[in-house]
């Protein structure tokens, strides 16, 4: 079974999806992404492929350019903000 999610940004729906496929019986041989937006700090125990490496900055709510310029600032993803 390969693994493949549209854009990989923690890696976390994709062990997620690993570990539901493996406790099903399943074989996970390989895990995929259209879009990586890790910047390579997502990692698993098989092979993993992307078709596009995107590298994105992330700055601490400190440093943020956007907060400090007063913008609003908007979480991208699938996942919601954890309070």
């Amino acid at each position: 079974m390969l693994v493949v999610e549209d854009v990989l940004t923690t890696g976390g729906s994709t062990r997620e999806t690993m570990q539901v496929a493996k406790a099903s019986g399943g074989q996970v041989v390989g895990a995929a992404s259209i879009v990586n937006r890790s910047g390579g700090k997502a990692h698993f125990d098989v092979p993993f492929a992307s078709l596009l490496d995107v590298d994105l900055p992330t700055y601490e709510p400190n440093d943020c350019p956007l907060c400090a310029q007063g913008l609003p600032v908007v979480k991208p993803g699938s996942r919601p903000v954890a309070t």
